[in-house]
């Protein structure tokens, strides 16, 4: 098991640094210059070298990118002499529309956008699973047609869509919720579930409709598994055979999908964020898209792989509680 970890977190470090180098290509490489892109339109030529000088971009591309890697472990420093500026570690650079550091935007975000992450995962993890459960276990049934029904509705109807109308039943027609606003639950534990509950919904029900369509699926495949047949035969109750010997195999593939989603999912929600104007990840990554911040979704294109990759090393140890059978693979 220890040597499993130790060669997947290896792994994790030398993906990670590949994606810092294809991020640092594609922003620093084939985008426009940076030193235009802050300068502005009214801007001379010796200004433009000025600011160059100051963020490194006439050095080496190879230079340029091992100090890109050291700030973010180590920090760094632009410019020389009085005007230098420290940028703490990790250090993600400056926007280029506000001059605030990449870091502290992003973790003055972030709590938004785990809140709308965590809250949907559990719901569409609940619903998703339960939901596929029982329309396996009453395969043909009516409840197993309309389950089914509403799983396809769920994966063919786009999060904006479904956001706006139930924003507008909800709000608008019935006044049951509020308009969703980044409330901290401890302001006011009621209003945060009230101004949370849309986004949830809305990111759940797209998310639980591929997880019930995927565990019904998985489900009724394990049943018809030999081992499932012999434990049936052998007396065991039916309970215990779902439990134990049907459930938990078929649970391996939406444990994958899971880590992915969710993960991704940390990185920021930008539909869901930008429909209900929650100031998040996702709505920051928007807005720094709309306005070509180039620092700004760089540092969130490295959060979100950061979030991936470390999302499948949890999965890989997840498969081991699961399934036996990857624990001896992996000892």
């Amino acid at each position: 098991m220890a040597r499993f970890l130790v060669s997947r977190l290896a792994g994790v470090v030398l993906i990670l640094l590949l994606v810092c180098l294809f991020t640092f290509g594609v922003f620093f490489v084939l985008s426009p210059d940076p030193a235009v892109q802050i300068c502005g339109k009214n801007c001379t030529p010796e200004l433009i070298e000025r600011i160059r000088d100051n963020l490194g971009l006439d050095e080496p591309l190879l230079t340029q990118f091992l100090t890109f890697v050291s700030g973010l472990f180590a920090g760094r420093t632009y410019g020389v002499g009085e005007s230098a500026t420290h940028c703490a570690a990790p250090c993600l650079g400056y926007s280029f529309q506000s001059s605030q550091p990449v870091w502290e935007m992003i973790t003055d975000r972030l709590p938004v956008s785990v809140t709308v992450a965590v809250g949907a995962a559990v719901l569409w993890l609940l619903v998703g699973v339960v939901g596929g459960l029982v329309g396996a276990l009453k395969r043909g049934t009516w409840w197993d047609r309309s389950a089914m029904v509403v799983a396809l509705a769920g994966i063919s109807i786009p999060n904006y869509v479904f956001a706006l109308l139930l924003q507008y039943v909800l709000v608008v027609e019935l006044e049951w919720l509020p308009f969703p606003q980044a409330v901290p639950f401890s302001e006011d534990p009621t209003r945060w579930f009230q101004n949370y509950l849309m986004p949830w919904i809305v990111l759940a029900f797209a998310y639980a409709s591929v997880y019930a369509r995927l565990t019904r699926a998985n489900v009724i495949d394990t049943l018809e598994e030999n081992y499932v047949r012999t434990a049936r035969a052998k007396g065991l109750p039916g309970r215990l055979v779902i439990r134990r010997h049907a459930l938990r195999p078929a649970l391996t593939p939406v444990v994958t999908i899971f880590g992915m989603d969710f993960a991704g999912l940390l990185g920021g929600a930008l539909i869901t964020e930008t429909v209900f104007g929650l100031n998040g990840v996702g709505k920051m990554t928007a807005d720094s898209i709309a306005r070509n911040d180039q620092p700004v979704i760089m540092g969130v294109t490295l959060l979100a792989a950061a979030f991936v990759v470390v999302g499948n090393v949890v999965v890989d140890l997840v498969y081991t509680a699961l399934d036996p059978r990857v624990r001896v693979r992996s000892a």
